[in-house]
This record gives C-alpha cells, structure tokens and sequence, in this order.
C-alpha cells in the first residue's frame, strides 16, 4: 500500500492510498479521513464507508461534501474508494459512454465476459476494502455504509446481501430500482447477462422481499432531481420497504437537484445518523 497524499482538515487528516486489488485484479486507489480522535485518543473509531456515484472516483466526496469538519466532531472515520476498476488492461465501454465500464462499476460482482475478470466491486468494498482498512487503521467493527446515486444503489444492496456487517445505512438519491431503470438495465445486462432472474440479487426493491437485515433506512431525494422519475424511483423503494415492514425514512427535498450542492446540504443529517448507532 502506498500512500500519495496526505492533507490536515479540521485537526485530522484526508489521505489517499494506492493499493493492488486482488479483487479487482488491478490497481486501486482510495481515500481515508482520519479524525482529530484517531491519533489524539489512541481508540478505534467507527467508520463510515462512501460509495460515490457514476463518472466519480474516491475525490469527488472527500472535496465537495462538505463532510470532514462534522465528521472530526463525532470522531468518525470515512472510507471513500474508487467507483470502478482501473488501468489500461481493464474493459470499457467500446463507445465510452459515462454510464457503463470505467467509473460505472455499480457495485457488483460481474458474471459475463470481458467484465467477469474485473468488475468484482461487490467484493472489494464489502470484503477486500475492509479488511485492509481494519488491518492498516484504528477502526473499530462499527461500520456504516452511506452513498449517492449508483453509490445510493450499492450501499443499500450491500447492506440487504450483509446482515450485521452494518449498523447503520443511508443513501444520496440511490437507484432503488435498477432493474426497471436505463442505467440499470445497461449495465445489469452487460455485467450479469441477459436474465432478469439473476438481476435481483442486485436490486434493492428485489432484496427488502426477504431482507433479513432491519436497519433504519434514511434516504434523501431532491425533488428537482432530473433523474428522479426514469432513474431513481425512490416512490418503488418506499413501496418495497413498506411492504417488508423495513423502516425507510424516505424525504423528499423541495428544489434541491442530483449534484453534491444537494449532498453538501444533508450530509451533516447523515453522519449524524450514522454517528448515533456507531459511537454506542
């Protein structure tokens, strides 16, 4: 593991690390925020990990949400990686679309070739990532998963596929539905191959019919999000969770759009959400 950066923010420090994924078979880079706690206090602190959305790596969140000066207030570590594989031998879109191959991982683990050898990110941030944070930085077993849009996607189906891995859950206008969304149905058939039977398994709506997991659910949406009604489909992920009786506390924010101005703007709810559960 490499470390390439490392900057103080508000008495703790963001730093990014560049890693050899055997998960991924390439390449990785993530970025961690340390708190002001994790070298004055000596603890293990929980931790918090982002999934970021389409086109984003492990930069976008760590500069544009406003999230590590709340974050060194509740002595909260978070973990931002990369939303795809990388490098030059990994498979991308033939056309280089935005919304499927490099920066478009969606956060699954790939059945169909040439993505199979790579596009595993399911395993890298629920297994790989995890055991490299808790072997290299003070976290304790508390952890958190949160993220925004195809990110909001991944963190609830991680959640749903991992009962007890995590404490605490809440998504950014996630795709709740992907099976019955473009971006989903590109990228579920590449990846997974043509049969929807398969698809479920990585659908959120799909996972909350048998969920065994019961976290509190808190997930913010923009109202004036222009992916709101093809895209996201919050309105099925309200409707699976109230049909499996799973606490979804769905808001609707009035003006507010798809970019990180709106994440800026919550972001402090969420980590406090977060916070509440994992500082216990």
């Amino acid at each position: 593991m490499e470390q390439l950066s490392a900057s103080k923010s508000f008495g703790g420090f963001h730093k990014r690390f560049r890693h050899n994924s055997q998960s991924l078979d390439c390449e990785m880079i993530f970025a961690i925020y340390l708190p002001p706690q994790a070298e004055k206090t000596g603890a293990k602190l929980p931790v918090l990990y982002w999934l970021s959305g389409l086109t984003c790596t492990d930069e976008n969140f760590m500069q544009k949400a406003a999230a590590l000066r709340v974050a060194a207030e509740l002595g909260l570590i978070i973990v931002a990686p990369d939303t795809s594989p990388r490098g030059d031998k990994v498979p991308d879109d033939e056309n280089g679309a935005w919304d499927f191959g490099k920066g478009a991982g969606f956060y699954l683990n790939a059945s169909e070739q040439p993505w199979a050898q790579h596009y595993r990110m399911y395993d890298y941030v629920t297994k790989e990532l995890p055991a490299l944070i808790e072997a290299n930085f003070p976290v304790s077993d508390k952890r958190g998963i949160s993220g925004h849009s195809m990110g909001g996607h991944g963190a609830l189906i991680c959640a749903l596929k991992n009962p007890g891995r995590y404490q605490s859950l809440s998504a950014f206008a996630p795709i709740a539905n992907p099976s019955n969304c473009p971006w989903g149905e590109k990228a579920f058939s590449k990846y997974l191959g043509s049969n929807r039977e398969t698809w479920r398994q990585w659908d959120a709506c799909e996972l909350l019919k048998t969920a065994k997991e019961r976290l509190p659910i808190l997930v913010d949406q923009g109202a004036a999000d222009s992916f709101l009604a093809e895209q996201l489909k919050p309105e099925a992920l309200k409707a699976a969770a109230e049909a499996a009786g799973l606490p979804l506390n769905l808001r609707l924010q009035e003006g507010y759009d798809h970019s990180y101005y709106f994440i800026a703007s919550f972001i402090e709810d969420h980590l406090r959400h977060h916070a509440a559960v994992l500082s216990q």
